[in-house]
């Protein structure tokens, strides 16, 4: 089969899952390219400060210089000196992943959004009853077009991991499949740093032991990827064998929510990052009122003028049910780093273990 074939289309005895990942190509830059023609063809990046901020995103033609998500401003604005910053409007960019969601339910009821522009579907029974799954894919992909003005590209294969993989595959504005013939072949020449949850420092590991690709993975047993990776190492195991039988979650618990800020100069003392706090306490705590949700563990984030990142996080027993409880535990979080070793550029508060009402949305931080 190619990849024109499409997923489970010769039915076996236990039908094939039909998965679709959807990924909107460079959200937010596009957003804004998209509502100002003068940023049209030009490097643009999302973020919140061209002096002391981090990329949020950039656009494609930004990223050929180089510039990336998570980069300091700074050192993008020295990647590309044409490069444009503007400051992200997220209810703009909400308002838009509503539109692409209506665009997915008209296919499929099973949605499980990753963030505000990406998400699983699970069309092996699509609403609109279209045979092929990259043919859904294309009318998805069709119609956000139409609605929004903006790309997005799509992988499609029998499970989720994979249907990751194959989105960013033809990136951007286009889309991929994968099918059961082709996955283990697919994953075993795939540098274990492009598999989708393992991060640098794992990666720094899985070399170390001689594990470069998928094969080198597929290789080991069980035991060993346990032994030396934990719990993870099962997953990393199968997955390694194209294999993932995780189903799309619609509607999943979302597990924590938080806010975060870069101050306009570095801070040092305790009562200037303490009142620094608390919007981001009012912005966390009106979250957990507006949706009824309520969380046992608060997180501090400490982000220094080095770049370096700290966490520091506190359980108690019952979920805090008041602001002031949320407030007295985060200022005593900040409180055990004082003095603190460098000065600080940004702070951040969360909230997880969440109980109650609320479904996920989006893994979106709540910007300050």
């Amino acid at each position: 089969m190619t990849d024109e074939d499409d997923i489970g289309k010769a039915e076996p005895a236990t039908r094939q899952r039909k998965i679709i990942h959807v990924d909107m190509d460079a959200f937010y830059a596009s957003v804004e390219q998209r509502d100002n023609p003068d940023f049209r063809g030009k490097p643009v990046a999302v973020s919140g400060s061209r002096e002391r901020g981090v990329v949020a995103a950039a656009s494609y033609e930004a990223r050929a210089f180089g510039v990336r998500s998570a980069m300091p401003s700074v050192t993008a604005k020295r990647q590309c000196p044409e490069l444009i910053f503007v400051k992200p409007r997220f209810e703009v960019y909400k308002a838009v992943s509503q539109q692409v969601r209506e665009v997915f339910a008209e296919h499929t009821q099973i949605i499980e959004p990753l963030s505000l522009d990406e998400a699983y579907l699970d069309v092996t029974e699509n609403l609109q009853q279209i045979p092929l799954a990259r043919d859904v894919a294309l009318a998805i992909r069709a119609k956000i077009k139409e609605v929004t003005g903006l790309n997005a590209s799509a992988g499609i294969s029998y499970n989720k991991f994979l249907a990751k993989l194959a989105s960013d595959h033809r990136k951007p504005n286009g889309q991929y499949v994968i099918t059961p013939e082709m996955g283990p072949a697919f994953v075993e020449a795939l540098p274990v740093g492009k598999f989708h949850g393992i991060g640098p420092a794992t990666s720094a590991k899985m070399n170390s032991f001689g594990l470069h690709t998928g094969l080198d993975m597929r290789n080991q047993t069980m035991e060993f990827m346990q032994a030396n990776f934990g719990r993870a190492g099962a997953h990393y195991y199968w997955i390694s064998r194209g294999v993932d039988d995780r189903e799309v979650r619609a509607n999943r618990i979302r597990k924590s929510v938080g806010a975060e800020n870069t101050f306009s100069s570095d801070l040092t003392d305790f009562e200037p990052m303490a009142a620094e706090l608390q919007p981001l306490i009012d912005k966390v705590w009106r979250h957990c009122e507006d949706k009824g949700s309520r969380g046992r563990t608060v997180t501090l984030k400490v982000k220094f003028n080095d770049f370096e990142i700290i966490t520091r996080s506190r359980s108690v027993p019952a979920p805090i049910s008041t602001r002031d409880d949320l407030e007295r535990l985060s200022i005593s979080l900040l409180q055990n780093e004082i003095p603190v070793p460098k000065p600080v550029r940004l702070l951040g508060v969360s909230l997880s273990s969440l109980q109650g009402g609320e479904r996920e949305e989006a893994q979106l931080g709540l910007p300050i």
